[in-house]
């Protein structure tokens, strides 16, 4: 063979020799590219192996693809995808392109936890060189298709992600839309990255080819002088530009070497392969990307060293699927121009109608034409030794395409309509204009046929003004023209057990799910009580799933409450990637829901309160009581384990509610809530003097410490607890901010400590005090927060805002007005409704008698004269007992007591023993009074 090939590229060395020494005046660095570039080209074309280098989604890389395979008809076709993805792609057929092969693994053993979830995909298309090779080996008998690149989980060990700094995102940046998005945040995987690393060699060629990106360069100087070629020109020239870009890649050490790894590894699965099949490698095709394809490493091709070795793969648990993908998708992942993906469809469509080749396609595959009948096999072509196709591709002018003016004026109509329909005030001049501006560009380009962005950039430098109307620019709209943002689809038979038991559960709603775009189910649950099924599965999918997947409009799931109608915004089509991904973790929604509130529960910064969520969402959708008392046990010791008063606030909401829900719902109350109960009474009295002292301890927070533990009193009480332990703690708290002194004068009212004439006359003391007055405000903002523990002391505070309005003066209370209203509308929403009901119960309702009002605690009645005998006047006993003695008669027969009546002037009413014997009563008095 190495005889046989002897002297192919002898003349284009020559030639290439003379311009490097022409223009570097002598031998130099330029010539050992020059000519290294051709050495590599040749060494891969010498390979027993035929290697067909291609490069992702490139139209001409897929004629080449399905006019190759037909000519060829390969018994083994090795191709350049993870190995692990292999079983999934016979699923394929079940969806509709564009799809992804996605790995996905959520718990990781081997790798660092930040990095969980890993996701790697690998986005197929029906105009990519891939889908030709998988379809033809998956529909032709007697072919085998061997996936040979790096594992799934060989990505993420190679990874340098621990070792380099993400560049921050940009603040600028446009927000993502939901098309290009995905794919979320997975580890691309393509068979052809063709992108010049050199980013000056980049700039070079966009400058010099009067283009804006390197998706334009491509089209216009590469796809369109191969979509034509014969097999050996394309080969040729795909690896000429692989040796260039690899040769003048910059270096980077780690990428450098993961590429070669990635290349030692392809080969060395392809020798192994050979070695335990015996297959002939003549009758074998290696479909990779350019880049790859001239490799210079001592493993590369059929007879090289098998020296490297293969690490074995971690202990994390990958799950595999297909997930569906977009253009958008696409381009946004490896960086092409928006709109690139969607003129790769369209250039694929008019190179089938113009070359006539017959592309491969999966038999039945969703969302593509019915193939014709297949023609007979052909015989194979005889694989001749290749000739210099180089010298000729290379001195060639380009070939320029006639104006297709029937083409060209169909966009520009198009364009003009689509501006319209989205608000812009555009018309047939406009069209005539794109038309003409178009040519102009292209022109100016040194091409005769406007590309898609000739007219693309005309149609935004004539349509779009100075703002865009609607939501969509002129440059989106010309991608869509040009055929879209077009979104695959993962068909029902290829979709994960949960994804199907979803799909199976909601079927009674009658509604196509598997389509995009958003559907309206309405739910009449009390004529149709089968219903309800399908209310839970929607309430655990909006937990699960992202926001617009399943969107309540009407109806709300409540602790304690059934659903009568409820209406539902359903988006699963649209979000069908976020529903298979919740397949790689569990087979149900019901078993993945459970996961997730473990691993909340039980994460290591998990606090009390999002314990006590985690056991509310187990009760509300999963109405598990299993769960619930395991994680109600565990937010105890969480509890306990507490240092801070942070989670205060959210603990009282979540403890109020479930023990309103099991006191209505549960004969008794579960153990675990007792004990939580118990615990948290002692654990907050042991908090309480440092929270009143500790400057990071806000009013809300130790407000909801006292209404934990007052509303818990009866509770914790009858539990065991100890009311000395809270009373302790009350008068141990010495707080210096004066809403908190507030707070514990509102405390100590609550434990009888405090009269309430005595707390009035503490805040008059206040007003009166010239120093004190600029804090009074503080004040009331402390018995704002007592509200919650202390709502006995509604009819104070009302008395207490309404000094306030009368007293403070106004450079105090002005400023004051604003933090009284935040405080209400952040921490005492539920407040508001008690002060505004007393204060509707304590003001006129009219504006005439507000004259005439006198507030109800300055009026208030003298108390009367004791009578000497103890009692009122006029009063002797109980009158009404007296009056109507049936009934204690009754009580009295059923005791078995007997007994006479005495008559109102039969003797001394009351405690006649005191009056018979009173030396008692004086000496307890004097004890008293001495003490």
């Amino acid at each position: 063979m190495s005889s046989t090939h002897e002297g192919t590229f002898e003349g284009l060395r020559a030639q290439l020799q003379e311009a490097a020494a022409s223009f570097a005046d002598g031998p130099d660095a330029l010539e050992g590219i020059l000519l290294g570039i051709v050495d590599d080209v040749d060494h891969a074309v010498r390979e027993p192996l035929e290697i067909f280098p291609v490069c992702h989604h490139s139209p001409a890389s897929a004629i080449a693809m399905a006019r190759r395979l037909r000519e060829k008809q390969p018994k083994v076709v090795y191709l350049e995808l993870c190995e692990d993805m292999a079983p999934l792609l016979t699923e394929l057929r079940n969806c509709k392109l564009p799809v992804a092969v996605q790995s996905f693994a959520t718990e990781v053993d081997g790798f660092p936890a930040e990095w969980s979830p890993l996701s790697v995909v690998a986005p197929i298309t029906e105009a990519s060189a891939e889908y030709q090779a998988i379809a033809y080996a998956l529909d032709t008998p007697g072919v085998e298709l061997v996936l040979v690149d790096r594992s799934s989980d060989h990505v993420f060990q190679w990874d340098a992600r621990g070792t380099e700094t993400a560049e921050p995102a940009d603040p600028d940046a446009p927000p993502v839309e939901e098309e290009a998005a995905l794919h979320g945040d997975a580890v691309g995987v393509e068979i052809g990255d063709l992108r010049p690393r050199f980013a000056e060699l980049e700039e070079h060629l966009l400058r010099h080819g009067k283009v804006r990106h390197w998706s334009e360069w491509w089209h216009q100087y590469v796809e369109l002088p191969l979509g034509d070629s014969d097999h050996d020109t394309y080969r040729q020239v795909m690896l000429l530009i692989g040796s260039l870009f690899r040769r003048l890649a910059p270096g980077d050490p780690h990428r450098v070497r993961v590429d070669e790894d990635r290349e030692r590894h392809m080969w060395t699965r392809m020798r192994e392969h050979l070695a335990a099949t015996g297959a002939d490698p003549a009758d074998c095709l290696y479909v990779c990307g350019a880049f790859h394809a001239a490799s210079r490493v001592a493993e590369f091709g059929v007879h090289g060293t098998d020296t490297f070795e293969i690490s074995p793969p971690s202990a994390t648990t990958w799950q595999h699927g297909l997930i569906p993908s977009s253009h958008a998708a696409i381009e946004a992942q490896f960086g092409l121009a928006a709109g690139s993906v969607s003129i790769a469809a369209t250039m694929w469509a008019k190179n089938v109608r113009r070359t006539r080749v017959e592309p491969y396609r999966l038999a039945g595959q969703a969302g593509t034409k019915k193939s014709r009948a297949r023609k007979a096999a052909a015989d194979p072509v005889p694989d001749l030794p290749p000739s210099d196709k180089l010298t000729g591709f290379l001195r060639q002018p380009p070939a320029l395409d006639r104006l297709d003016e029937a083409e060209l004026l169909g966009w520009s109509v198009e364009i003009v309509r689509a501006a319209r329909r989205n608000g812009y005030l555009a018309s047939t001049a406009d069209a005539i204009a794109v038309f003409e501006t178009s040519i102009l560009l292209a022109g100016m380009r040194d091409r005769a046929r406007p590309t898609p962005y000739d007219f693309q950039d005309a149609a935004v430098t004539c349509i779009e003004k100075d703002t865009v109307p609607g939501r969509r620019d002129v440059r989106r709209l010309v991608e869509i023209m040009m055929g879209g943002d077009r979104v695959g689809q993962v068909g029902y038979d290829a979709l994960p057990p949960l994804a199907r038991d979803v799909h199976d559960r909601l079927a009674p709603l009658g509604l196509k799910l598997q389509q995009g775009g958003v559907q309206r189910a309405l739910l009449d649950i009390a004529s149709q009580p089968e219903l309800e099924r399908c209310s839970d599965v929607l309430w655990m999918l909006r937990h699960l799933m992202p926001q617009g997947a399943a969107r309540p409009i009407m109806g709300e799931r409540k602790l304690g409450e059934r659903p009568i109608q409820e209406s539902w915004d359903l988006a699963l089509g649209t979000y069908q990637r976020a529903l298979i991904e919740l397949g790689y973790e569990g087979v149900s929604i019901e078993q993945v829901l459970e996961q997730r509130l473990r691993r909340t529960a039980y994460d290591r910064r998990a606090t009390a309160a999002t314990v006590l969520e985690a056991v509310e969402d187990a009760t509300l959708y999963l109405r598990s009581r299993r769960l619930a008392e395991e994680l109600g046990t565990h937010a105890l010791e969480v509890l306990s384990a507490e240092r801070s008063v942070d989670g205060a606030p959210e603990v009282l909401r979540r403890v109020r509610r479930l023990l309103a829900y099991y006191r209505t719902s549960e004969p008794v109350l579960p153990p675990w809530i007792e004990s939580f109960v118990k615990a948290g009474y002692a654990h907050y009295c042991t908090l309480l003097p440092t929270a009143f002292t500790d400057d990071d301890a806000t009013v809300r927070q130790v407000a909801a410490m006292l209404g934990f533990l007052f509303s818990m009193e009866s509770l914790a009480l009858s539990l065991g607890c100890d009311r000395t332990q809270l009373e302790l703690a009350v008068v141990q708290s010495h707080p210096e901010e004066s809403s908190k002194t507030a707070l514990l004068w509102a405390a100590q009212v609550q434990l009888g400590r405090l009269s309430r004439e005595d707390l009035r006359a503490r805040c008059d003391e206040l007003l009166s005090n010239p120093l004190v007055v600029p804090a009074y405000p503080r004040y009331l903002s402390g018995f704002l927060y007592a509200l919650d523990p202390v709502p006995g002391l509604t009819d104070f505070v009302v008395e207490a805002v309404s000094n306030a309005f009368g007293r403070l003066p106004d450079p105090v209370l002005l400023p004051w007005l604003p933090t009284l209203i935040t405080t209400l509308r952040s921490g005492g929403a539920e407040l508001a409704p008690l002060l505004i009901r007393e204060a509707g119960r304590t003001f006129p309702g009219r504006l005439a008698a507000l004259d005439t009002w006198v507030p109800p605690w300055r009026a208030r009645p003298e108390p009367e004269a004791a009578h000497p005998t103890g009692h009122a006047a006029g009063g002797h006993g109980c009158t009404l007992l007296a009056a109507h003695p049936a009934t204690c008669d009754a009580v009295a027969s059923l005791l078995g007591c007997e007994g006479t009546w005495e008559t109102a002037d039969s003797g001394p009413a009351g405690v006649a023993l005191t009056g018979r014997h009173p030396d008692t009563a004086v000496a307890l008095e004097a004890l008293l009074a001495g003490a």
